[in-house]
């Protein structure tokens, strides 16, 4: 029986990361994360302790990168697994809750 690979959906090619990060959600302090895998579309991320809304502020900071902040939208959950389409670079409202 041969087995094959599945098709892969992304257009950009994923990364595994594994590095702490926070989500933003309006004006309340940023909650930790870990980011498990990273693309130019999207992420997955784990996260225990509080429920992730269906469009958050991702900030992802380290060692070699940048400190990146950007608007995400949850695409499907499983678990403590999150999965999230970037959807926008942030603007200031996007951290105050004020549009």
């Amino acid at each position: 029986m041969l087995l094959r690979k599945p098709l892969e959906r992304r257009e950009s090619e994923r990364r595994t990361l594994n590095r702490l990060a926070k989500i933003q959600i309006n004006s309340a302090l940023p909650r930790d994360c870990l980011v498990t895998d990273i693309s130019d579309g999207g992420v997955r991320l784990h996260v225990e302790g509080f429920e992730v809304p269906d469009e958050f502020v991702l900030i992802l900071y380290g060692e070699g990168i940048a400190t990146r902040e950007r608007v995400y939208r949850v695409v499907w959950r499983l678990g403590y697994e999150v999965g999230a389409q970037f959807v926008r670079f942030v603007q200031r409202s996007d951290l105050t809750g004020r549009g």
